[in-house]
């Protein structure tokens, strides 16, 4: 007990002291506002009540299958309405969510599931073909559950269950239980890294919980938001936006895919208030016909992550009425963690200077302790002077609890008692921070995480490739692709740009080859170490 005046002589105890976890938002949503609507994805409309109801009953059925505390349960899925379901059925069974990234390739696949050990796997039919390559890789398959979509005309079943059929093995009042410790992983995603190799993410309930209201304070959120889902739920489980939107009593409309018409189609049909999107997002909005851009009531509201948008972007954006917030985040910290949060006499300047500042990463979320620049060894902040060059560090209860099964990769991230991100920033004067290069040399295209030694890996296997390296080389579309500086063997076979393109689109997702190839020597050092800042600023003039 506590010498203090103000001791009670008693412990924290059930009447004043609670687990935190993001299901009490869905239980709140469904108890206060059980007829409003929670989802909308073409014709299927669910109240609050039906979706809690669904979501009981789907963490009974995983239960009933065997699913028990901290097992994994996988999600190969699109944003559709199960996806947003398993987000609070899969915790509600104990288990743990992991979503996978739907454009990886079936190595990757089979990676992440035998890491992971996914002891049930969800996923949709348009993706059977990569599925079934994935679980031929492992010895142990989880147990798969075939999630039919009416709106999908290809594809096929390879499980042994439908996910409508399997929710009727569970039990629709099925009593769940919060967490015995809010410390309990809740979510598993996996981020390339520095090397390439994949890292397991693990997340608990705690920094869900917080986050999810972090996203409603940093973005001035009110009740009853209609929120399109154009981020994919398996990006850091759409930065904890099923949980903020619960939180909110708001409805989610889910998209399948993200198309300029069906975005811009949604937004004049269901009243969209809030949308979130890498940059290649909002370019797609930006540059749409302007024929869906007819009749928008607006303002919409748009956060958007990564590399910053250009200028341009955020003008169009403007005219069209959308209020665009910038943030900075990684998976390792629940997704957003810093905003470029905005000051009213922002508005009096012009579209460019709004811009240059909009780009800035900016400062910590509410609910983050601490957001700093350092120096990378002394962990000393460097001068907010806009020119000092450091590592972004959080410090806080939305930093992971550690990357799984990989007590070395965690004690590194963790050194000093911060979270060292890897991305190199300045700090501002008005302690805004803002990203001037990548320490990792990942390449963020379209919102997706590229390594580039994983696509130099690529290029080494091809028998004419003697060295190569990769940077990342501006894109209108994209934000940044990668670029491959190759240089090629003494008499090699003959050899085209396109030939190494097709070869590493043979051998990786599509997503992650080089598309563009330039051949010649490589600048080193005089240690003969490559140099990897003088081929980004080849790569910008391509």
């Amino acid at each position: 007990m506590s010498n203090s005046q103000y001791s009670t002589d008693l412990d924290k105890n059930a009447a004043n002291y609670a687990q935190l976890s993001p299901l009490t938002y869905i239980e709140r949503a469904a108890s206060v506002y059980p007829e409003r609507c929670a989802l909308i994805y073409n014709d299927t409309r669910r109240s609050w009540a039906d979706t809690y109801r669904r979501c009981r009953q789907f963490a009974s059925a995983l239960q009933q299958y065997g699913v028990a505390a901290d097992d994994t349960v996988a999600l190969m899925l699109p944003n559709v309405p199960a996806m947003y379901e398993a987000h609070f059925a899969i915790p509600m069974a104990g288990a743990v969510i992991h979503g996978i990234n739907i454009r990886l390739d079936a190595d990757a696949i089979a990676f992440q599931l035998k890491h992971g050990g996914a002891k049930v796997l969800l996923t949709d039919p348009e993706f059977s073909a990569i599925v079934t390559a994935a679980l031929e890789k492992l010895d142990n398959k989880p147990i798969v559950i075939d999630v039919n979509d009416p709106a999908l005309s290809n594809g096929e079943f390879i499980g042994a269950i439908e996910y409508e059929d399997f929710l009727l093995t569970g039990d629709p009042t099925f009593a769940w239980k919060m967490p015995q410790d809010e410390w309990q992983a809740i979510a598993l995603g996996y981020t390339s890294g520095t090397t390439g190799d994949p890292k397991g993410v693990v997340t608990h309930h705690r920094g869900a919980y917080l986050n999810a209201v972090s996203n409603i304070l940093a973005w001035n959120m009110n009740v009853y938001p209609v929120y399109l889902w154009t981020l994919p739920m398996f990006h850091c489980n759409g930065w904890c936006f099923p949980w903020t939107i619960a939180a909110l009593n708001g409805t989610s409309v889910c998209l399948r895919a993200t198309r300029a018409d069906d975005i811009f189609d949604s937004i004049k049909q269901h009243r969209v208030s809030h949308l979130c999107g890498a940059p290649i997002v909002l370019n797609l909005m930006a540059n749409a016909d302007d024929k869906l851009k007819q009749k928008l009531e607006g303002p919409v509201n748009v956060m958007t992550a990564g590399s910053a948008p250009p200028a341009a972007v955020l003008e169009a954006m403007a005219e069209l009425n959308f209020n665009v917030t910038h943030t900075y985040g990684l998976t390792e910290v629940y997704g957003p963690a810093a905003v470029c949060a905005w000051h009213e006499e922002w508005d009096h300047l012009s579209p460019g200077e709004q811009a240059s500042l909009k780009a800035r990463q900016g400062v910590r979320y509410p609910m983050l302790e601490e957001l700093v620049v350092t120096d990378p060894e002394t962990l000393e902040p460097v001068p907010k002077d806009g020119v000092t060059i450091g590592e972004i560090m959080f410090r806080g209860n939305v930093v992971m609890k550690g990357y799984l099964k990989n007590p070395a990769a965690s004690a590194k991230a963790f050194a000093g008692g911060y979270f060292h991100s890897g991305d190199l920033a300045v700090c501002h004067p008005d302690g805004y921070i803002e990203i001037k290069d990548r320490s990792k040399d990942v390449i963020i295209s379209g919102g997706e995480n590229i390594s580039s030694i994983e696509v130099e890996a690529a290029l080494y296997r091809h028998p004419a490739v003697l060295e190569a390296a990769v940077a990342a080389m501006p894109d209108k579309k994209w934000g940044e692709v990668p670029c491959a500086f190759v240089t090629l063997r003494d008499n090699p076979i003959a050899v085209s740009e396109k030939d190494i393109i097709d070869f590493c689109r043979d051998n990786m997702a599509h997503f992650k080859a080089p598309k563009k190839v330039v051949f010649g020597d490589l600048p080193k050092t005089s240690t003969g170490k490559i140099q990897k800042f003088e081929l980004r600023e080849r790569a910008k003039q391509l």
